[in-house]
């Protein structure tokens, strides 16, 4: 398939485009390159005949239009989004233009190319969107794909808003769509901003470990990969309409994974004393979602699809990716915002 990527050099867009080239799919990676992107994600995609990359931003009408009239994709996954809870809380515009406006505009400029074609059935728009939609959970049940909506940060509001408009483009103009709301996803090329990266590589450099709160909320944890994996296989057999839920069966509280994540560091870099030594509890950010968990059954029994991974052995891989390059994050380290205490609810834009 010939496949528009947007965000491809994001953390998890990286991953889908260096899958699809893999797999011998061509690939059209769409990216504006914001300060969490980078293009050293997709280097070794790049050395393909079958990659190009270009360089826009998606509520560029113009841009998005030529891209698809150009390259005649069989399809497009779109990922590009600003996807940090704590920068949605501190600067919430940049969330409504990118993951609003900015899915809109593809919207236009995917229906305009289906319908100049002839509205081909086998053209897809794989919108990539997020559990976060759903709101936070209490103890004990699980988000399926009818949970009712109910985003609680600027974040997850923006998100629900693209995936109502994507679907109101399917019923409204019969655009084929198919969408996917995923668990919190961690590995590789993840930006040093997040949870997993930010523990790792404070603990590597002898500093304390964040925990919001009392570290007693629970997330679903997805190794990106498997992601990768489950939204290629959605976009080839999902069918039209539906949304699908990715998740890792694999719910930790907070706690429990920088824990986990400091027994990994104690066996493959021991240090002088346990890295869980360096634990901090630190003031809980507002409207912090108490838990979160996937029901994976539809694409489970429908598509066949399933993590490979444990959290264990995927936050191992992921430890080990961390030590092997060094030089990857060392390069990010002055990007902005990282290694700085964000979404304490105090700025305003």
């Amino acid at each position: 398939m010939k496949l528009i990527v947007t965000g491809g050099a994001g953390f998890i867009g990286s991953a889908v485009v260096r899958l699809a080239i893999a797999r011998g799919h061509t690939v059209i990676n769409i990216d504006k390159l914001t300060y969490a992107a980078c293009l050293d994600n997709v280097a070794e995609a790049a050395k393909s005949p079958d990659y190009t990359f270009i360089e826009a931003d998606i509520c560029d009408a113009d841009a998005m239009t030529d891209a698809f009239e150009t390259h005649q994709p069989d399809a497009i996954m779109h990922l590009a989004a600003e996807s940090h809870v704590d920068r949605s809380i501190d600067g919430p515009g940049a969330f409504i233009e990118t993951n609003v406006m900015g899915t809109y505009t593809l919207l236009q400029a995917a229906r305009s190319f289906w319908e100049g074609r002839g509205k081909p059935d086998s053209f897809r728009f794989h919108h990539i969107s997020t559990d976060e939609v759903f709101g936070s959970l209490g103890p004990t049940g699980q988000f399926t794909e009818d949970t009712p909506y109910d985003p609680r940060s600027p974040y997850s509001a923006s998100k629900a808003s693209s995936d109502h408009l994507v679907r109101a483009w399917h019923e409204t103009y019969g655009l084929p769509v198919v969408l996917t709301n995923c668990s919190n996803n961690y590995g590789p090329y993840h930006f040093p901003e997040k949870l997993v990266p930010v523990v790792i590589l404070n603990a590597l450099a002898g500093k304390p470990l964040p925990i919001y709160g009392k570290g007693d909320n629970v997330r679903d944890w997805l190794y990106v990969e498997d992601h990768a994996d489950a939204l290629l296989k959605v976009l080839a057999e999902g069918a039209v309409g539906r949304s699908y839920n990715i998740g890792g069966e694999n719910e930790r509280t907070n706690v429990e994974l920088v824990t986990t994540l400091c027994e990994i560091l104690d066996d493959l870099r021991p240090a002088a004393a346990p890295y869980a030594d360096l634990i901090t509890y630190v003031t809980d950010r507002p409207g912090h979602d108490a838990r979160y968990a996937i029901d994976p059954t539809r694409i489970r029994t429908e598509l066949g699809w399933s993590p490979s991974v444990t959290v264990e052995e995927g936050l191992r891989k992921t430890v080990q990716w961390y030590l092997d390059n060094e030089d990857w994050w060392r390069a990010l380290q002055n990007r902005e915002g990282v290694g700085t205490r964000l979404g304490t609810g105090t700025k305003k834009g």
